[in-house]
């Protein structure tokens, strides 16, 4: 027999994934056009044509906002209100954290990130940048934590 309660418990659970479900994509695209805003070119034109540097460096990128967005709802109170806000809020900083200090690297370092993600052949760069990405998201995430 089924508890009375269950299907509104099941409810709740479909609309709080289907809510941070919208809410990670949101941010996903906000840390996707963070990275666009702070590079040279249009970085999803860049991807489009296949330039494979551009195309490393934001997949790297676009895991490092995935561990930053999981770690924020990971980390989020059980209320589903205040657990979608404490998200939204750490994911945004955090994605900002994590894209500002890829540039100051990618500065510190001498690297011209917009002839590398023009570059039509993989350049060694394009590792350390992705790299930066995901250790910084790493980073990032585990200070939400």
């Amino acid at each position: 027999m089924i508890n009375p309660g269950f299907f509104s418990v099941i409810g709740i659970g479909i609309g709080a994934i289907l809510l941070y479900a919208v809410l990670g994509v949101i941010l996903m695209l906000l840390g996707f056009y963070a990275v666009d805003l702070t590079t040279p070119g249009k970085l999803n034109v860049m991807v489009r044509e296949g330039l494979p540097n551009a195309v490393v460096v934001t997949a790297a990128g676009m895991v490092s906002m995935a561990l930053i967005v999981v770690t924020a709802i990971y980390t989020s109170s059980g209320l589903l209100t205040e657990g979608l806000i404490q998200t939204a809020v750490f994911g945004i900083v955090g994605i900002l954290a994590q894209v500002g200090a890829v540039r100051l690297l990618e500065w510190v370092m001498g690297i011209d990130i917009g002839a590398v993600l023009a570059a039509d052949r993989m350049l060694p760069q394009s590792y350390v940048i992705a790299a930066a990405h995901v250790a910084l998201g790493l980073v990032v995430a585990v200070a939400i934590i």
